[in-house]
This record gives structure tokens, C-alpha cells and sequence, in this order.
């Protein structure tokens, strides 16, 4: 098999033109590489300007959109969650049911699925492969599989596992074969050094989340403390998961699991790692998990996989539809007011031109 390494440099010079994050420092080698000998077929990534949720993609070239400043946007897709008092989600809901605000101004809602579980999930499961982990790596590999048992459909949905530390690695890419991924999880054995998460979310999102049509996009990230490495901000990572609807769960190891794990008390979500992580899941829709027992562990699965097959999927044209590179806010209630609910998605997206399909 031909493994395939992409020159992290060359990438970041191809992207610069149109808001990449910045070229990399010497010492970084994030290449997204194949290390799996029996990958699943894979769709050959897209480059194209970079942006946030239109779909299909226009035809347009980044010159047209100089030239013109006229290039209008097609459509925005919000996979939403509803959930009650219990963190339970909330079904049966329609289209009368929801007010959409971008930039506080009411949008009208062009299409409406309630029936969401009928859909493909591709979920990116990014494990933390950092010095950090090194006490904690039998721990990660059983919280992803068990993730993955938990979650994923048997011939419907399609799982990639991905490592991080100072380098970036696909170890399996998407399928839905359990033993290509026990395979894949179980054999990493030894951690890097850095962490590199938000590179890791960077590329993944635009490297695998691209002209995945028909199917849901999703981010399970386990990690244990902050971000040491990468070249993406907080704030990059944020913004190609909204460009590629992409929604991202995180489970914290950084807390002690009965004395099996090493880490700080459990439960505790202070510094600022753990806000950086909630940050990543809340502005894209999905949620940071800070468990104390494999118990607790246990029942995050099933919250993140009864939020997948219990979403709503809105989509509106936007009222100011052009593209001029200014993020936009989005706001979405529900029109009558109803004790203990609670409304999730991704708060925005930049407006520039992209090829999510």
C-alpha cells in the first residue's frame, strides 16, 4: 500500500490566500498520514477557499469573489438538539417550533427533517497521544472503543480513529468494520510528546469532513489537558468545524477515575483547558464531558449517541447572502417558551466561499 504523507508546509502555503491558519513553525510535523495497511477507500480531499456551510458549493473562483463582491450564499444547515430539564432530548418538535436569528435578524427556514436518525453518522474519534497520556493510554483505548460500541450503527454509520501529540496520524479511516478499528486503537503504543488538538480537529475537519453528502459530521475528541502545539488557534479549530458542520464531543481523562487513572480530582473543570474544550463543543453544537467513573464515562456514550439520532435539521437562506468574509452570529429559540428546555447548535459561521457538500 502507498502511504501517503501531505507536506503540512505546502498545505498551509496552497491555503494562506483564503484564511488558513498560519504557515507552521519549523519544528511542527503534522502530517495526516495513513499508518492503517488496510484502509477503507477514501474521497480525495477538497482544497478549496475555506468556509462555512453552503451546499451545495458555488461554482465560483476566489477571483469572482474579489471581482464582484456579489457571490451570494445558498444555504446555511443547522443540525439542532433539543433537550429538557433531564438532559434528555426532546422529540416531535416541527418547523413552527423554532425562530432562527442571524446577526439578530429573522431568517425563514427553507426545509425542515425531524427525521434525522435515518442518515449516516461519520464520526472522527481523535485520541491524545501527548506525554501527558502516558499513564492514562489503556484508559483512552477502552474509552474509545467503548465509544465506538456505544455509538456507531453497524453498516450505516463510519468511524476514523485518529492520534495526536506533535504529529497527526490516521490510523484507520472511515468504516464500519469493529475490528479494523480494535485493531487500529489497540495498537498504539507509545505516546508522543506535545498536544496538538486543535491542528488535529484543523485538519481533520478539512482533510475527511469534505463532500461527505447525506450523512452527519461529528467530533469525539479524548484528551487530557491543554493544547501545547499547534499552529491553529482555539478559534480556527471553532471555525472549520462550523464550516463543515461538523459538531464535536469531548471527554476529558484528566480527571481520576477511581484511582485507576492518573490525574487531579475528578469532576474538576477549572483551567484553562477545560474551558478551551468547552468552547470547541458548545460553539459547535455538542458538549465537553468532565467524568469521575467509568459509570459517569458510560452514560456520556449514550447522551452523545441519543443526540445524534435525535437531531433536527434546518436550513434557511440567509437575508444577507453574500459572501464578505464577516463572521455571522446565529441564534436559534424556540417560538413559545417552554420551562427547562434547551436549544444547541453552532452559534455562527464566517461567510466565505466554500465546498461543503
Amino acid at each position: 500500500m502507498r502511504i501517503t504523507i501531505i507536506s503540512l508546509t505546502l498545505f498551509a502555503l496552497a491555503l494562506l490566500p483564503f484564511g488558513a491558519p498560519p504557515v507552521p513553525s519549523p519544528r511542527a510535523t503534522l502530517a495526516l498520514s495513513t499508518v492503517n495497511q488496510n484502509p477503507q477507500p477514501q474521497q480525495t480531499p477538497v482544497r478549496p477557499p475555506a468556509s462555512p456551510t453552503t451546499s451545495p458549493a458555488t461554482s465560483t473562483t476566489p477571483q469572482d469573489v474579489d471581482e464582484t463582491n456579489r457571490v451570494t450564499i445558498n444555504i446555511v444547515r443547522l443540525p439542532i438538539t433539543v433537550i429538557d430539564k433531564k438532559d434528555q432530548p426532546v422529540p416531535g418538535l416541527t418547523a413552527e417550533d423554532f425562530v432562527i436569528l442571524e446577526d439578530k435578524k429573522p431568517q425563514t427556514i427553507q426545509s425542515f427533517n425531524s427525521d434525522f436518525e435515518r442518515l449516516p453518522v461519520y464520526v472522527g474519534v481523535l485520541m491524545d497521544t501527548s506525554a501527558s497520556t502516558a499513564g492514562k493510554i489503556k484508559f483512552s483505548q477502552e474509552a474509545a472503543m467503548n465509544f465506538i460500541h456505544t455509538v456507531v450503527r453497524l453498516r450505516k454509520d463510519r468511524v476514523a480513529f485518529v492520534t495526536f501529540d506533535d504529529e497527526i496520524k490516521l490510523h484507520q479511516d472511515f468504516t464500519d468494520k469493529l475490528d479494523l478499528l480494535d485493531r487500529a486503537v489497540y495498537g498504539v503504543k507509545k505516546p508522543g510528546h506535545h498536544t496538538a488538538l486543535f491542528d488535529a480537529v484543523w485538519q481533520f475537519c478539512d482533510e475527511k469532513m469534505r463532500g461527505l453528502a447525506g450523512a452527519r459530521r461529528a467530533l469525539v475528541v479524548i484528551t487530557d489537558g491543554d493544547d501545547t502545539y499547534s499552529r491553529a488557534s482555539l478559534r480556527e479549530a471553532i471555525d472549520i468545524a462550523q464550516r463543515t458542520e461538523t459538531i464535536v464531543f469531548a471527554i476529558s481523562t484528566k480527571a481520576g477515575f477511581a484511582g485507576t487513572v492518573p490525574g487531579v480530582e475528578a469532576g474538576q473543570v477549572a483551567d484553562r483547558g477545560d474551558r478551551d474544550l468547552e468552547s470547541l463543543c458548545e460553539e459547535t453544537g455538542g458538549k465537553a464531558f468532565f467524568t469521575g467513573d467509568f459509570i459517569a464515562l458510560e452514560r456520556s456514550f449514550t447522551k452523545i449517541a441519543k443526540e445524534l439520532r435525535s437531531q433536527y435539521l434546518i436550513t434557511y437562506r440567509p437575508t444577507n447572502n453574500i459572501y464578505d468574509g464577516r463572521k455571522r452570529k446565529i441564534e436559534v429559540k424556540l417560538a413559545a417558551k417552554r420551562d427547562g428546555l434547551k436549544v444547541r447548535t453552532r452559534d455562527g459561521y464566517t461567510a466565505v466561499n466554500d465546498t461543503v457538500r
